[in-house]
């Protein structure tokens, strides 16, 4: 049976290996962005796909962008709450507070609307799963970054507390916690984490690596691959839980 995946920030960075691989295994896959320019790319790329640009904090934007993937589908297989938000970078008394709340905004709120979505249709149907982008942030600490910290960290009690709601009708929900992934985003981290703590980028980049038992970092693609797993037969009874792509965090990123 082919499923029928959403995938929020779906057109770039991880969003774009999840909507990518889930296509590549025969998936209809239905994405929205942010970003105007990449939604475009996407929907060049992807013509069959539905891509639309929609702001996950906004729930008139993400409410336009669910209807008319209801209206092409009348259900839902797998959601992929992937959007997110780096978030400022800095000892908490000297963050601003609007900063913070776009953080938490961004990484809480755009995860709740999708989710609250899809557990109306999944319910229904009696079945689906729900994949919550967290962060290996959600298990440790992070030093110069507590908005993205918290985030998630709300995200992994999310998770839990959906496994719990949608089990009994049949609905799996997990947490991915990717650790350090190569791409633009992580670019830009290391790069105000060096100004803050007057380092240099390679010196930063170091520090992630060394904090991992496998002294690596991780590709977009290995997230990708995790989602497909756990939206397979073979993950049937895996739900609830928080599976790291990270080459083991050993600690704190110092």
């Amino acid at each position: 049976m082919t499923q029928r995946v959403v995938v929020t920030a779906g057109a770039s960075g991880i969003g774009l290996a999840l909507a990518e691989r889930f296509l590549a295994e025969g998936a209809e896959v239905a994405v929205c962005d942010v970003d105007p320019q990449a939604v475009a790319r996407f929907a060049e790329a992807h013509p069959d796909c539905l891509a639309m640009v929609a702001d996950v904090t906004s729930s008139a934007q993400m409410a336009a962008f669910l209807d008319a993937v209801e209206v092409r589908w009348r259900g839902v297989d797998v959601v992929c709450a992937n959007a997110g938000t780096g978030g400022p970078v800095g000892p908490i008394e000297t963050l601003h507070y609007a900063e913070w709340q776009r953080c938490l905004s961004v990484n809480l709120d755009g995860a709740f609307l999708i989710c609250r979505w899809a557990a109306r249709l999944m319910r229904a149907q009696g079945s689906g799963v729900i994949l919550i982008t967290s962060s290996t942030a959600g298990l440790f600490g992070y030093p110069m970054r507590s908005p993205y910290a918290v985030a998630k960290w709300g995200l992994i009690g999310l998770t839990k507390t959906l496994a719990m709601e949608l089990g009994p009708v049949g609905v799996r929900v997990n947490a991915i916690c990717p650790g350090s992934v190569e791409g633009p985003r992580m670019d830009w981290v290391v790069a105000n984490e060096a100004s803050q703590r007057g380092l240099s980028p390679e010196e930063v980049r170091a520090t992630h690596v060394a904090n991992t038992s496998m002294k690596t970092w991780v590709e977009p693609s290995e997230i990708a691959d995790t989602a497909v797993f756990l939206a397979s037969p073979a993950a049937a009874k895996i739900s609830g839980q928080v599976l790291s792509v990270d080459g083991h965090t050993e600690g704190l990123f110092q």
